[in-house]
């Protein structure tokens, strides 16, 4: 008997062997889902998809009278201090999103998980998608700060994609260690805002991450760096504030190798627990 084109048999084996195969089989699925999460999260809400663009609006004008006004903490480079806390909420924003979005993904879509086959990775791979068009929305702020301070781009904007992989890299690694927790301990959608809110205020967002470095020494600041968005965030801020912002490179790299360690440790346990969802979601 002939078996039709696009039946798939699934047997013993099948998914460790064609796993990434699949990925690409299922990119449709992608969209679909990451389209999906647009629609729920902006689903009969007021404002509709306003709601990117006033959050981290918001949250700078928060940042800026708890820190330039009350703290009286210098801005970095010359540039307004709306701007030094905006370039760091962007990717700041995409990444707390991103990683709370990404964490509740497994347990969210139980209905289709237990259900059907398909590689599971995908579904927090759209929340990360759709944490991203919030971010595209939000860059619009970011454009209209700098034409109202008259701070024009310089050609390190180009390199703001580079600084977005990484922003990517370091939600997703722990998103998917966190969705895979979550699975199985329910407690997990409770830890995960309280983790963001301390991340939040470690990490250089409402302040110049130079301020470390002069008060603590270069090692200090290494130390510190162990936190992925330190580099992102500095590597955003290089690129948008252009003139004498610095750039640590050994800062960054620190940055970029605890992010793949976390996106090793976070596949490896998802890819462990997957075939699990299905029986505990």
């Amino acid at each position: 008997m002939t078996r039709p084109a696009d039946e798939q048999v699934l047997e013993a084996g099948w998914v460790d062997r064609h796993y990434w195969r699949d990925l690409w089989q299922y990119r449709e699925l992608l969209y679909i889902l990451s389209w999906r999460d647009l629609a729920v999260r902006y689903k009969q809400t007021a404002v509709g998809i306003a709601w990117a663009l006033l959050q981290p609006l918001a949250q700078m004008a928060v940042m800026v009278v708890v820190f330039s006004s009350l703290a009286k903490l210098p801005s970095e480079a010359g540039a307004p201090y709306a701007l030094l806390v905006f370039a760091a909420m962007l990717p700041w924003q995409f990444f707390s999103t991103s990683l709370a979005a990404a964490s509740a993904s497994i347990v969210g879509s139980a209905g289709l998980i237990s259900k059907v086959y398909f590689p599971r990775l995908i579904v927090p791979a759209a929340a990360v998608v759709t944490s991203f068009v919030d971010f595209l929305i939000a860059f619009a702020i970011l454009a209209g700060l700098m034409l109202w301070y008259g701070h024009l781009p310089q050609w390190r904007m180009l390199t703001l994609p580079a600084f977005m992989a990484l922003a990517i890299l370091a939600a997703f690694g722990p998103g998917l260690l966190l969705t895979a927790l979550n699975a199985r301990y329910r407690d997990v959608r409770f830890v995960v805002p309280f983790l963001l809110q301390i991340a939040l205020y470690v990490s250089p967002v409402g302040f110049s991450g130079n301020l470390v470095r002069e008060r603590f020494g270069d090692a200090a600041y290494l130390l510190y760096s162990l936190n992925p968005m330190v580099g992102v965030i500095d590597g955003f801020r290089w690129a948008i504030l252009g003139g004498s912002a610095r750039l640590d490179l050994q800062a960054l790299l620190a940055s970029l190798i605890v992010s793949t360690a976390l996106l090793a440790i976070g596949l490896g346990y998802f890819r462990r627990v997957e075939r699990t969802f299905a029986d505990t979601v």
